[in-house]
């Protein structure tokens, strides 16, 4: 009789696992097909070359070593992928908490129609239209128009191609574009948060707004900071799109030219595709890189 009750709560918990794995098993066919499957075979094309129309030939580094030695425009990609990177990347990240934070303080209905208005340029694919209609560079640009009719100046500047405006305008852009999917899951984080945690400290010493966000806030959040530093480093690394619409492709001297858009340029117009896989290697690792020291510092917070 013991032993059949020692195996009933067995059964039922392996009943309970494959349930789960059942429920699960769509996402992660999908998962594999879509995403791991992909990198996989990039992977192996990165290693040969391969022009889509004839068969890939085995050439081991050749592409890796061709990318660092050869191709300057690349090095030019890597240094601006990098600046893009570790300006975009950080200040979006504390934007999206802050403002993820000041939403949290006031009252739904209005709180709801804020988040909206900030979240709306993530999700709309052709927001920058908004600044090329600011910065256009010619006389019917809002800017050069107004600073042509003030006298300020006497030809239009051009914005997204002058070195001296290009990159903190672009940058900016995408720092306002970023403001969406992790500013919503630092909302649900706060959201979250047993109150009655603020309450305890206070007791135990904790009185000010500071060691409460350090040992409470953030270690209370920890699945929605380190959720929220995933999606900034993929959309920080992956600017590409926009400086092609806003700067041109290439853009001027390739003083933008980031490794989305180097990728694009051997992938998608070259069909250089064992090229661009090695490209695309290079660009995984450095998000695997960024991703794995991001998460050993969120996992110090609170100690």
């Amino acid at each position: 009789m013991s032993e059949q009750r020692q195996h009933k709560p067995m059964k039922k918990e392996l009943r309970n696992d494959l349930v789960g794995i059942a429920f699960s098993l769509p996402f992660l066919l999908l998962f594999f097909a879509f995403t791991v499957l992909p990198v996989c075979i990039s992977l192996f094309y990165s290693f040969t070359n391969f022009n889509i129309l004839q068969p890939p030939k085995f050439i081991f580094m050749d592409n890796f070593l061709n990318l660092f030695q050869n191709d300057e425009v690349f090095m030019t990609s890597v240094r601006n992928t990098l600046l893009f990177s570790a300006v975009t990347g950080p200040v979006g990240y504390l934007l999206c908490f802050f403002f993820g934070w000041c939403l949290n303080q006031i009252q739904p209905r209005l709180r709801a129609l804020l988040t909206l208005l900030i979240y709306a340029p993530s999700i709309s694919g052709n927001a920058y239209l908004i600044w090329t209609l600011i910065f256009n560079g010619d006389s019917y640009g809002l800017l050069n128009g107004f600073l042509l009719n003030t006298g300020m100046i006497d030809e239009p500047v051009r914005y997204f191609q002058d070195p001296r405006y290009m990159v903190p305008l672009i940058i900016a852009v995408v720092i306002w574009m970023s403001l969406g999917t992790s500013m919503l899951a630092f909302i649900a984080g706060f959201q979250g948060i047993d109150k009655s945690l603020y309450e305890a400290a206070s007791v135990d010493g904790i009185n000010n707004r500071w060691q409460e966000l350090w040992y409470i806030t953030l270690p209370s959040m920890k699945p929605q900071l380190m959720f929220g530093a995933v999606i900034q480093i993929t959309a920080s690394f992956g600017i590409g799109e926009v400086i092609s619409n806003l700067a041109g492709f290439p853009s001027y001297k390739y003083l933008a030219h980031t490794m989305m858009n180097h990728l694009q340029d051997y992938g998608g117009m070259r069909f250089e595709t064992g090229y661009a896989s090695a490209i695309a290697t290079i660009l995984f690792l450095l998000m695997i890189g960024c991703n794995l020291l991001v998460q050993k510092i969120i996992s110090k917070v609170g100690e």
